[in-house]
């Protein structure tokens, strides 16, 4: 097997950690040949075989970007694939310059990992390695902490580690073995530190809530069902068999195809539902902007049927809900798919349900977890996430979202109500247990009580400080691999 085919294999079993495949700590043993073929890579080759590696791995996890054909593919997963490049090149690099460590590795990922989430055009923090342990508790409680970041970090260093210790036996020299053996046993106990100290938040109410899916149709509406209300009218005959009252009724992204305050029949729906269920109702639907542009917002209704808050969606998905520099690149054919315009929101809307504090976002913006720690810090209790996946057919995106939603509720300490127009709808708790799934496409209703928290977890208190404490460590090994390398060059043949 050449070193570019074991690097695609890496990239393979690492995909296996996420839905479909969910296999969780097979996201280890996919990183082991990876960080085996950069210890002795010049730059050039580490790029090379991070790149190979990241292909194959996005390109299996993101496969649904497929539906968007070649030409959607095919950049995306070249760009997310060269971030990997980079990893390898700067791990290569301070290793030729004597500045060879797990450590170091694991925080050049994370830092590579953390700018991926936010440049260009807002980032794509999809497919994070920490998040590959989202059914794992201790993941989950090293996330409270630290967010995602703290787990791609151990993740990543506790893999180095372990090659270091099979390097050092296999070579007949166990003795070099000790170090990387405390590293290892240092990890499992800030591990299991995390979780000792891993609070519930305490509760501060309830809402009993409903969740309303009602988009059974594996593929786009036509004309005539779109002028005939179709999605609309599917979600208020699911409320018509809502029984008993209820604090919160939710109907998902996408529900709405026209703004309910100037549409009677969905204004009149609204109001109907609110009063029968005497129930604050948040709905979605594209509303006036401005200069011929909308905005994908959310609108909360109270039980009387009046609008009472309003959230617009602010981190738009690029080539998806908007066009980036469409002068130049609005030639591309592949385009005219995109079915919507949209003008990005700019505040965070807490809205009041029955003096419940909630904050919805919508769609894929539950993948950015400084905007939802936003949202508590200002003082949110209960998380509404607003989705549409319909786009993805019967993919793995629908989980993969749902793990977003776990890692989310983990860091934060809220609950979490993922509610999907076709699917996956969940019920996720404070600590990142699902405890209700519904199936794709398939109409029905998810309801029952979630129970508010208040408080403040670590990572919502202090925010991304692994970050910081990467950056500061990538720093300071490129400090002493420059200093090593003026050394190397000063010194006589």
């Amino acid at each position: 097997m050449t070193r570019s085919a074991l690097a695609a294999a890496g990239g393979l079993v690492a995909a296996t950690a996420f839905p479909p495949f969910d296999l969780g700590l097979t996201i280890v043993v996919g990183l082991l040949p990876l960080l085996w073929l950069w210890r002795d890579a010049t730059p050039a080759r580490a790029a090379l075989y991070g790149f190979v590696w990241g292909f194959v791995f996005f390109g299996i996890v993101m496969y649904w970007i497929y539906y968007f054909g070649v030409v959607a593919f095919l950049p995306l997963m070249s760009a997310l694939a060269g971030t990997i490049a980079i990893v390898g090149s700067v791990v290569a690099w301070l290793a030729g310059r004597g500045v060879r460590s797990s450590w170091v590795t694991a925080a050049v990922w994370v830092v590579v990992e953390i700018l991926r989430g936010r440049f260009p055009l807002g980032g794509l923090p999809w497919a994070e390695i920490g998040v590959a342990l989202h059914d794992v508790a201790p993941a989950r409680d090293l996330a409270r902490w630290g967010g995602v970041p703290l787990v791609t970090y151990v993740v990543v260093a506790a893999t180095g580690l372990l090659l270091t210790i099979a390097s050092a036996v296999r070579s007949g020299a166990p003795g070099r073995a000790l170090r990387p053996a405390l590293g290892l046993a240092a990890l499992a106990l800030v591990t299991v530190g995390a979780a000792l100290t891993s609070s519930t938040p305490p509760a501060t109410g309830e809402l009993r809530f409903a969740m309303l899916q009602g988009n059974d149709l594996n593929r786009r509406l036509t004309v005539e069902e779109i002028e005939a209300d179709l999605l609309a009218r599917n979600h208020f005959e699911l409320a018509r068999t809502l029984e008993g009252d209820y604090d919160i009724v939710v109907l998902p992204e996408s529900s709405l195809d026209e703004d309910p305050e100037d549409n009677p029949f969905l204004e009149s729906e609204i109001e109907r539902l609110a009063s029968a269920r005497d129930a604050f109702v948040l709905v979605n639907a594209p509303t006036p902007a401005g200069d011929d542009r909308e905005f994908n917002e959310n609108l909360l209704y109270s039980p009387a049927g009046d609008l009472v808050g309003r959230y617009a969606k602010r981190h738009l998905v690029p080539f998806g809900e908007y066009i980036p520099l469409e002068g130049l690149v609005g030639w591309i054919p592949a385009l005219d798919q995109i079915e919507w315009h949209y003008e990005p929101g700019t505040e965070q809307t807490i809205f009041d349900v029955r003096g419940v504090p909630v904050a919805s976002v919508i769609c894929f913006e539950n993948a950015f977890a400084p905007l939802v720690r936003g949202a508590v810090r200002d003082g949110a209790e209960v998380l509404v996430v607003s989705t549409n996946n319909r786009s993805y057919r019967r993919s793995s995106n629908a989980a993969q979202h749902v793990a977003l939603s776990q890692m989310r509720a983990a860091e934060t300490g809220r609950p979490i109500l993922h509610a999907s127009i076709s699917g996956v709808t969940a019920v996720i708790d404070e600590n990142g247990d699902v405890s209700d799934e519904s199936r794709l496409f398939e109409n029905g209703v998810t309801e029952g009580t979630v129970t508010a928290r208040g408080g403040q977890t670590p990572f919502v208190r202090y925010g991304d400080w692994m970050a910081v404490v990467a950056g500061l460590v990538v720093a300071a090994a490129a400090a002493v691999a420059v200093r090593r390398g003026r050394r190397i060059r000063a010194t006589p043949s």
